[in-house]
């Protein structure tokens, strides 16, 4: 079983989008966003959610009233203000602020707090017109979204083997945080997406950097060339010093925006050169896969 994995060191380059259009054009696969702190793969590829499963985050301080004296010792030691008390009324706490570290339930006297396991997400199975799909939903203000990353790779390779598909094509998280560094783990190929700007140099540096790390081959794609093409040709000649391909220069086109508001993958939307460009890095991609 193959991995795929497309990054992006920034937001806005592209990314999803670019993944949507391989997921159309790739055959036996499942797909997988793992971008689960703002997830829009689905956006374009419209799944029928057909299993549900909560994601457990870390633990969260709950106060038990019935114990509860009011001595307020919990509300001294909080440092994130979690925990609120009225004129020595019993102690409410605030489970959005609340960061899980445990030191009112070590500190109270009368034991009235426990920590408790609440419902972070959720983890989504769904079928789509091109495959099963993996996503997810983390809540508000939540943490742990490496660990929900990890929950969606497990249960994409379980739905692979179920239905012996051979390939899982991820849409990776932007930045190069501890999402990103999940959804590393075991992928066979990182498609870097950037665009011709100076932070999206910069941090495609840093996002090939971090596969690297991992002793992940990467391999990159510049998107909308063509508004910067200075800054295009250095971020390949970049690439070429570092033994980096580059597997394609798309151009920009409004066309693309026409697909999106539409909500389809652009390679399906018309013939023009972006597309064309598309169905250039899948062959090369596939012959990569092939090869490894």
């Amino acid at each position: 079983m193959k991995q795929i994995v497309v990054i992006s060191g920034k937001g806005g380059t592209g990314k999803t989008v670019i993944t949507a259009s391989l997921a159309a054009l790739a055959g036996d696969k499942v797909i997988a966003d793992c971008d689960v702190d703002a997830p829009d793969l689905h956006l374009l590829l419209h799944p029928h959610v057909m299993e549900r499963y909560e994601f457990k985050g870390q633990k969260k301080a709950v106060v038990d009233p019935e114990k509860c004296s009011g001595c307020g010792r919990c509300v001294e030691v909080c440092r994130f203000d979690a925990i609120s008390q009225m004129d020595g009324a019993k102690a409410l706490t605030d489970p959005i602020s609340c960061e899980g570290c445990a030191v009112c339930y070590f500190v109270c006297p009368d034991e009235a707090i426990r920590m408790e396991e609440h419902c972070a997400g959720e983890c989504l199975i769904s079928e789509t017109k091109y495959g099963p799909m993996v996503h997810a939903r983390l809540g508000v203000a939540e943490e742990n979204s490496g660990k929900l990353v990890s929950m969606v790779k497990q249960n994409a390779k379980a739905v692979a083997e179920a239905n012996a598909l051979d390939l899982i094509l991820i849409d990776g998280p932007p930045g190069i945080g501890c999402p990103v560094i999940a959804s590393l783990s075991g992928v066979d190929l990182a498609l870097a997406v950037t665009e011709p700007t100076l932070s999206g140099e910069h941090d495609l540096r840093r996002a090939v950097s971090v596969a690297d790390h991992f002793g992940v081959r990467a391999a990159c794609i510049i998107n909308k060339y063509d508004i910067n093409e200075e800054t295009a040709t250095r971020i390949q000649q970049w690439c070429l010093t570092r033994s980096i391909p580059v597997l394609a220069r798309i151009p920009y086109d409004r066309r693309v925006l026409e697909a999106l508001a539409v909500g389809i993958p652009f390679v399906e939307y018309a013939d023009f050169p972006a597309a064309t460009e598309i169905r250039n890095i899948w062959k090369a991609v596939a012959h990569s896969l092939e090869k490894s």
